[in-house]
């Protein structure tokens, strides 16, 4: 059964995805991370699959299916990526998610699990409930559906406000800051967070530090233990957690509870207040101050945010070479993104952009070495070409973070011209060891935010290898396109409509994908270009066609000059039939007329008719009348005056129809 659920999950997702749908936690995309999480805890505990492997089927399913559905060709690499990088997720948490459940269930003696295990299962450790009780049915247990539902609904409310929400009621504010103070609570040594090592193949180990429990808060209080399913803040003596400050993200991780694994504390945010680190999340078990615990960071997590910082860092110094200058006024270092905003006159061009791109990816591709160092600050302040945020205060003493010059060099030549060749910046954040450990990096958009104020938002890793592999694709295409319209120009058989659809096919994809900004920028001017070809083209067979239906009206005057009506069906669009009635009313002002033209390809009909206005008085012979007679066969509707009325319709076949019916109307009425 496990092979077949694989199977079928793998296939669901590859479609879902390739169509543009995305693991979410709400809607349509909570339903493909549910599906995703179910089919990953198959393949690993089931078939004993290693992480990779779910993704790894998609070149096959891709290879079967790809004939009745071209779509899933479009990029199976970003479908893969999407999966790992869900699958990693939720394998961080898998392992804590079983011990808690399986702790749950030889605690239950009545068949029944009960609702608030579940919904903490989804809500700590990202276990669907459908997982869940997949995974309880398995051993002969239903889950208390109902008290999930209260307990579901108890979170809600809290985070609707309607109950105090926990960001408010574990805070650190100045109360609680000189309550700690006044218990002789030092501030927390979070130094370990530097504590980590890199190997030659990037492959980073980071140190796991054991602390003591300091202090706990809840609702709003210092409390000496906290329980199961509470919502606290804990105090650590030392951390090595980083705590939000300085446009860095915090870690999330675990803390386990030393000699007793079935106690653990889900750290899901970590603030620093005047030196004291403040771990966020939920208990397992029971905690008291004075325990011991073995942290660990989310280690894939810090990882992101370490190549994220360090490529901010990187940006920073390859602006200075594309602009020549530009003043930080601000960043953000997420898992996912950067973000970087800095002062300009004016938009960034598509050549700096790339040129942008392309100094910091040129310097990853060297894989220099990032140092840091404590340094005071004054002297710190000194060094030439040295980067900092203007009105930021900074502690005494600093750390400096270089890249491939040590800082202890550049103390000592404080005026020479390293800081303008390599990056040298004020940081307490977390960074890569080598640059080259983030493999890549690019620039997705660059938008103002405010009046002399610019935002750039790049990628670094995976995130960025996908919108690179994106890029590529899409320029393929472009340029197959391009090449293709080029050479069928001009021909007589030219369909501009159908390669004007592709080309608009092509500018909608291209708006929605995350590829490098440089790229889309050019992307975007040659499918403009494109699209003019088209445009030019239309414009020369709708002239053509004019001309045609012009000399058409011409000859059936001539052919008949004292006839009283005119009907004629002309099959070169809508456009050409204003063009036909002007004619009439020029070169035969006395007579009625009527043209009805039909699209070939839409089979849509356009009609217009005229009658003179003594004709309207003398004969009682009304252009919306006589319009009106043919809605019925042309399937449409039509409307007017008495001297000119128009009409449309969707019957394209019945065109010949409509114009018999209106030539006996007239006749009728004229005769």
């Amino acid at each position: 059964m496990a092979y077949r659920v694989v199977a079928d999950h793998v296939r669901t997702l590859l479609i879902a995805i390739s169509d543009g749908g995305r693991p979410d936690n709400t809607g349509r995309g909570y339903v493909l991370r549910r599906i995703l999480r179910r089919g990953v805890r198959y393949a690993t505990e089931k078939l004993g699959a290693k992480p990779g492997v779910f993704a790894s089927l998609v070149p096959i399913v891709v290879e079967i299916l790809g004939d009745f559905f071209p779509e899933v060709k479009r990029d199976p690499q970003q479908v893969m990526d999407i999966i790992n990088d869900e699958e990693a997720q939720f394998l961080r948490t898998l392992s804590h998610g079983r011990r808690v459940f399986e702790r749950a269930i030889a605690q239950a003696s009545d068949g029944i699990l009960g609702g608030e295990v579940a919904w903490r299962l989804y809500d700590t450790y990202g276990f669907p409930v459908d997982l869940t009780t997949l995974m309880a049915e398995e051993r002969k247990f239903q889950i208390d559906l109902d008290g999930y539902e209260k307990a579901k609904q108890q979170a809600q409310d809290m985070s609707r406000g309607k109950s105090s929400g926990a960001a408010d009621t574990v805070s650190l504010d100045v109360h609680a800051v000189a309550e700690l103070r006044q218990n002789g609570i030092e501030v927390t040594d979070d130094s370990s967070k530097y504590n980590y090592t890199a190997d030659s193949q990037g492959v980073y180990t980071f140190d796991q530090t054991v602390c003591t429990v300091r202090a706990l808060r809840f609702n709003k209080t210092f409390v000496d233990e906290a329980t199961t399913g509470q919502e606290v803040g804990v105090v650590l003596d030392k951390t090595c957690f980083y705590a939000e400050q300085g446009g860095q993200s915090c870690d999330y991780g675990f803390m386990t509870k030393e000699g007793d694994e079935d106690t653990e504390f889900v750290v899901t945010d970590c603030q620093i207040t005047n030196g004291f680190v403040l771990h966020v999340g939920k208990v397992e078990g029971t905690i008291h101050v004075g325990d011991k615990f073995k942290l660990s960071i989310d280690e894939h997590r810090r990882r992101r945010l370490m190549n994220n910082h360090t490529a901010t860092h990187l940006l920073n110094f390859g602006l200075r070479q594309a602009l020549g200058e530009a003043d930080q006024k601000g960043s953000l270092v997420a898992p996912d993104r950067l973000r970087f905003d800095f002062t300009a006159k004016k938009a960034m061009t598509t050549a700096q952009l790339q040129a942008c791109d392309q100094t910091v990816q040129g310097l990853v591709s060297k894989n220099q070495e990032v140092f840091a160092k404590e340094t005071p600050l004054e002297k710190a302040k000194e060094i030439q070409g040295l980067r900092a945020v203007f009105g930021e205060v900074y502690p005494n003493p600093v750390r400096v973070v270089t890249v491939d010059i040590p800082v202890e060099r550049m103390l000592e030549d404080l005026t020479g011209p390293a800081g303008s060749i390599t990056s040298v910046e004020f940081c307490g954040g977390t960074h890569l060891r080598r640059i080259g450990h983030m493999d890549y990096f690019t620039i997705v958009s660059e938008d103002a935010i405010s009046k002399g104020i610019r935002r750039i938002v790049a990628l670094t890793g995976t995130e960025a290898h996908t919108a690179l592999a994106r890029g590529q694709a899409l320029d393929e295409k472009v340029s197959t396109l391009g090449a293709e319209i080029e050479a069928n120009k001009g021909k007589p058989d030219f369909d501009f409509k159908a390669y004007a659809r592709q080309v608009n096919n092509l500018k909608d994809e291209l708006s929605q994908a995350t590829v490098p900004a440089w790229q889309k920028d050019t992307l975007r001017n040659t499918l403009q270009s494109l699209k003019k070809i088209t445009v030019d083209a239309e414009r020369t067979v709708k002239k053509a066609l004019a001309q045609a239906a012009t000399a058409k009206v011409q000859q059936v005057i001539e052919q008949s000059p004292d006839s009283k009506f005119f009907v004629e069906v002309l099959r070169v669009g809508a456009d050409a039939v204003g063009d036909g009635m002007k004619l009439f009313q020029k070169a035969a002002p006395a007579a009625a007329a009527m043209l009805l033209s039909v699209d070939e390809e839409t089979k849509k009909v356009t009609c217009a008719c005229v009658v003179p206005k003594a004709v309207v008085s003398s004969k009682g012979f009304k252009a919306n009348e006589w319009m009106s007679s043919l809605s019925e066969v042309i399937g449409g509707k039509c409307g007017g005056q008495e001297a000119s009325a128009r009409g449309n319709g969707s019957n394209g076949e019945r065109v010949d129809e409509a114009a018999e019916l209106a030539r006996k109307f007239a006749e009728a009425r004229l005769s």
